[in-house]
């Protein structure tokens, strides 16, 4: 039995299909605007889709059409929403907090506690049970959140951007306490830190637009992206065109050569990728005729790590500061970027 979605808001260019295998945690990344959010909300039942059809395990979640209406409210439909902020009811303690849920789902106070006492020990939250959210910090809260989530014992979990409101101390422990309680349960993370994608998920899904521009194992889509924003995750250089004979075209007509692992077919819609430390920067032509070489105009510089990075355009070379001042980079000045064909990936779009 999976999870399917399929939903469609006109007003928002929102059209988005996906499914959920069992035990699957799928992560979804994306620009501010994308969709991210809304599709949580469409799948929690917070939002209704203009069409579409949602269902968990062959139960309807909604089936909106010319000739259908089906709506299954929000607290019946198995899902539990874990925002950003804790969201907390700041009149009960952790553990009421927590057995709220099954509380709420008729479990008698005595079960219901007991069972809020277990998940405040899978979050490390236990001796936080009698205190109040007034009396936790952000990190406290969020892990109290999470086990109050979990005592609802959803079908599906919905992460909107958890660990986005913690501090730099919390973050890391909140995230290796969700790897540790996600594993094998089947889970949807809304996020903008790759390395969510990475600890938490099996599957990457990239909404731009609100569309589905790219999905699939999370390694092998950052590894080899195929849209801009994925690219950027992944820290690479990411270049569209067409395949030629020698690699690829792009629509400016700058001309790639790179590494294939697989036949590609000239005419085709392909990319090369590669990362901004294999880019070389020159004032003038480089001697040996390179065979990517590309004049550029410079837009911006910007530290990077112990590195500065050259921006020309979406174009992007990391090169030392000492190098950087040697060259007088300054925005708005020409340049040409020279990578090696042994650096760039061409793979089909």
């Amino acid at each position: 039995m999976s999870v399917r979605i399929d939903a469609a808001i006109a007003a928002r260019g929102f059209d988005v299909s996906m499914s959920l295998a069992p035990g699957e945690t799928v992560a979804v990344l994306g620009p501010n605007g994308a969709g991210k959010s809304t599709l949580l909300s469409v799948i929690a039942g917070l939002l209704r889709p203009d069409t579409g059809r949602g269902e968990v395990d062959g139960k309807v979640l909604f089936d909106l059409g010319p000739a259908t209406n089906t709506w299954t409210a929000p607290h019946r439909r198995g899902t539990a929403l874990l925002a950003q902020e804790p969201l907390l009811f700041p009149h009960l303690s952790a553990l009421d907090n927590v057995a709220f849920g099954p509380r709420s789902a008729g479990v008698p106070r005595a079960a219901a506690r007991e069972t809020a006492r277990h998940w405040l020990a899978e979050v490390d939250a236990l001796d936080l049970a009698s205190r109040r959210p007034g009396d936790l910090s952000g990190g406290q809260a969020q892990r109290v959140a999470v086990a109050r989530a979990l005592a609802a014992d959803p079908e599906v979990l919905l992460l909107d951007e958890p660990m986005a409101a913690l501090d730099i101390h919390a973050a890391p422990l909140l995230r290796r306490l969700l790897r540790r309680v996600l594993a094998g349960r089947r889970a949807v993370v809304v996020t903008h830190d790759v390395l969510d994608a990475y600890m938490l998920a099996d599957r990457v899904i990239v909404l731009e637009e609100g569309r589905i521009t790219e999905e699939g194992p999370v390694r092998e889509v950052l590894r080899r992206p195929r849209s801009r924003f994925a690219a950027g995750l992944a820290g690479l250089n990411l270049v569209a065109g067409t395949v030629t004979a020698a690699g690829i075209r792009s629509p400016e007509g700058l001309e790639f050569a790179g590494q294939h692992d697989a036949p590609l077919v000239p005419g085709q819609a392909g990319v090369a990728a590669f990362p901004p430390s294999a880019v070389s920067v020159f004032l003038s032509e480089a001697h040996g005729s390179p065979r990517n070489s590309f004049r550029v105009r410079l837009t911006d510089l910007e530290p990077h790590g112990d590195q500065i990075r050259v921006r020309a355009g979406e174009l992007a070379a990391d090169i030392t500061p000492a190098a950087s001042a040697d060259l007088g980079l300054a925005p708005g000045l020409e340049a040409y970027f020279v990578v090696k064909a042994a650096a760039v990936s061409i793979y089909p779009a």
